[in-house]
């Protein structure tokens, strides 16, 4: 895509493994997902690296539950993961987000500067991640579980949040 969209994807992600992958390597070779209402699984089967179809093929996937939980799975990891080149493609496993802002441009009225800010990355340690292993990700609790004025002051909560009478939310 545009560099646009390599930045934000380079920022925003759910990655099991990021890599420089080849789907349409082989014929046995497929990315599904399935959506059950209470999770979505995507799983990488018997992908391949690019250019390095000789070392074997990748099975993993990623299953974000509506709780917020998110578990990686890797069932075939054929080569430790520091040994995957980044020179064509991040290697990375992890999760990030961010947003992007669009700013006028104080030189030329009419031009828009994009900025992207990263809020938060989580990043795995890729030498564990071999064959039959697993991470779970558990969300934190938020301000924005509290759906009222007393539940939200009789929180014990370690971060700042108030109520919003407005919104009748915590935020």
């Amino acid at each position: 895509g545009d560099v646009i969209h390599r930045m934000l994807t380079a920022t925003q992600y759910v990655a099991p493994l990021m890599a420089n992958f080849n789907p349409s390597y082989s014929r046995n070779s497929t990315v599904r997902y399935m959506d059950n209402g209470t999770v979505f699984v995507v799983q990488w089967d018997k992908v391949y690296l690019q250019g390095k179809e000789d070392v074997g093929s990748f099975t993993f996937q990623a299953a974000l539950h509506s709780t917020g939980r998110i578990v990686f799975g890797y069932k075939e990891i054929p080569v430790p993961v520091l040994q995957i080149s980044a020179t064509q493609h991040p290697v990375k496993a992890g999760l990030s987000d961010a947003f992007m802002i669009l700013n006028p441009s104080p030189d030329v009225p009419e031009s828009r500067r994009r900025t992207i800010y990263e809020y938060h990355r989580v990043e795995l340690d890729t030498s564990k991640i071999t064959n039959m292993s697993a991470v779970e990700f558990t969300p934190l609790p938020t301000c924005l579980q509290h759906r009222s004025c007393e539940v939200c002051v009789s929180s014990e909560m370690t971060f700042n949040c108030s109520w919003c009478h407005v919104l009748q939310r915590y935020l």
